[in-house]
C-alpha cells in the first residue's frame, strides 16, 4: 500500500521507531538560489518513486524495519537563534540512541543545531569532542561570518567545530575562501579531499582511495552530512548554489557505503540538505532522494551486520519536544 507523504511511500506501524524522516524546511541565510525550504517535502515526495529492492540488502525496504516520516518543524521563531533553538528542541528526542534520525534540509544552517541535539545521544554524552562529521559539500562552510552572519549557512561547519565535534572530514569541496583554506591548513581536526584532486582525470582515482581510506579507519559516533551541491552541478541543478567538477552520484554512494562499513565506528544519523525542488525536471529533488534511500539501507545492513545497536529500548513516536535556548543564550556573534 503506497501512502502519500511519508518517505519511499512506506505504510507506517503504531509502534516502533527504527528509522525516522525529519523535515526541516529551515531558509533564513541562503545567500544565492531560493527554495530550499520546499526542499525536504519535495524529497519525501520524489522518494515515492525510488526504487524498494536495494542491491546491498537483496531485498525491498524496509526489510523489516519501521520506517516513520515525522511531521515537519514547524519553522516558528521570531529570530534566527530562536529558529535554532526550534531546530535543536524538533531533533532531540530523536537522538535517543533508539533509532537512526535522518534530517531532510532546508540551507545547510541546519547543522550547528543538529550537532547540539546530537550531544543528546548516548555515544556522545555531551562530550562533542567524541563526534566525527563527515561533509559531502561544494563549500568548506568554515567562513567566520558572511554578510555579518555568523550563523549563515556558509559558517555550518565552522559553528559545529565551535560546538567542540572532535573532527571534521570533508570532501567534494572546490568552493572556497582565503580563511577558509588558511583554516584547513591549521587546524588538525579538520581534514580536507578537495575534488580538484579526487575528480583529477590522471590521479584522482589514487587520492579517492586515499579518501575511502580515511573513512574506513574512523572510530566513534559519526554523523553524515551531504549537502547535495557536493555532487556535480549537472545532477543537481536546482540546489541553491550548484558548482561544477563535483562528485559523480557513484562516489557519493561509495562514501556512503565506506562510512557505515567502517568496523569502529557507529553512524548516529545523517542529513541531506540545500535540497531545492526542481521546476522542469525532477532530477534534484530525485537524488536527493536517492541519497536518503542509499543512506537507510546501509543503516539497515549496519545494524544487521552488529555495527549499529539500539542503546535504550525503543521509544515509538510520541516524544517530548526539547525546550532549550541554548542559541539564545550562547550567541557567538
Amino acid at each position: 500500500m503506497f501512502v502519500e507523504g511519508n518517505f519511499l511511500g512506506l505504510p507506517e506501524n503504531d509502534g516502533i521507531v527504527d528509522v525516522v524522516i525529519l523535515q526541516i524546511p529551515y531558509e533564513l541565510t541562503t545567500s544565492y538560489g531560493q527554495g530550499t525550504s520546499q526542499g525536504p517535502k519535495s524529497c519525501v515526495e520524489a522518494s515515492g518513486q525510488v526504487e524498494l529492492f536495494d542491491s546491498l540488502l537483496g531485498t525491498d525496504l524496509p526489510k523489516g524495519n519501521a520506517i516513520h516520516t515525522n511531521q515537519p518543524w514547524n519553522g516558528e521563531g521570531n529570530s534566527l537563534l530562536q529558529q535554532l533553538d526550534g531546530i535543536s528542541n524538533y531533533l532531540q528526542p530523536w537522538y535517543a540512541g533508539d533509532c537512526f534520525p535522518l534530517s531532510l534540509g532546508g540551507e545547510h544552517g541546519i547543522l550547528p543545531p543538529l550537532v547540539n541535539a546530537a550531544k543528546n545521544h548516548p555515544l556522545i554524552n555531551n562530550d562533542l569532542s567524541k563526534l566525527t562529521i563527515v561533509q559531502i559539500d561544494a563549500h568548506a562552510d568554515l567562513r567566520s561570518q558572511l554578510g555579518g552572519e555568523a550563523y549563515s549557512h556558509a559558517c555550518a561547519a565552522s559553528r559545529s567545530l565551535d560546538l567542540g565535534v572532535g573532527r571534521l572530514l570533508q570532501v567534494g569541496i572546490r568552493a572556497y575562501s582565503q580563511e577558509e583554506f588558511e583554516t584547513i591548513s591549521n587546524d588538525d581536526r579538520i581534514t580536507t579531499f578537495f575534488a580538484k584532486d579526487t575528480q583529477n582525470h590522471s590521479t584522482g582515482r589514487d587520492i579517492w582511495q586515499q579518501w575511502l581510506d580515511t573513512l574506513s579507519k574512523i572510530e566513534g559516533p559519526v554523523h553524515l552530512s551531504i549537502d547535495i551541491d557536493g555532487l556535480d552541478g549537472s545532477i543537481v541543478p536546482a540546489t541553491g548554489t550548484p558548482v561544477p567538477g563535483g562528485l559523480s552520484y557513484w562516489q557519493a554512494v561509495e562514501t556512503i557505503e565506506s562510512l557505515f562499513n567502517a568496523e569502529k565506528a557507529t553512524v548516529i544519523s545523517a542529513d541531506v540538505n540545500e535540497i531545492v525542488p526542481q521546476i522542469d525536471s525532477p532530477l534534484t529533488q530525485f537524488t536527493a532522494a536517492m541519497l536518503a534511500t542509499k543512506i537507510v539501507a546501509n543503516h539497515i545492513n549496519a545494524k544487521d551486520q552488529g555495527r549499529w545497536n539500539p542503546m535504550i529500548q525503543q521509544i515509538g513516536k510520541n516524544r517530548t519536544i526539547g525546550d532549550s535556548i541554548f542559541f539564545q543564550k550562547e550567541d557567538l556573534q
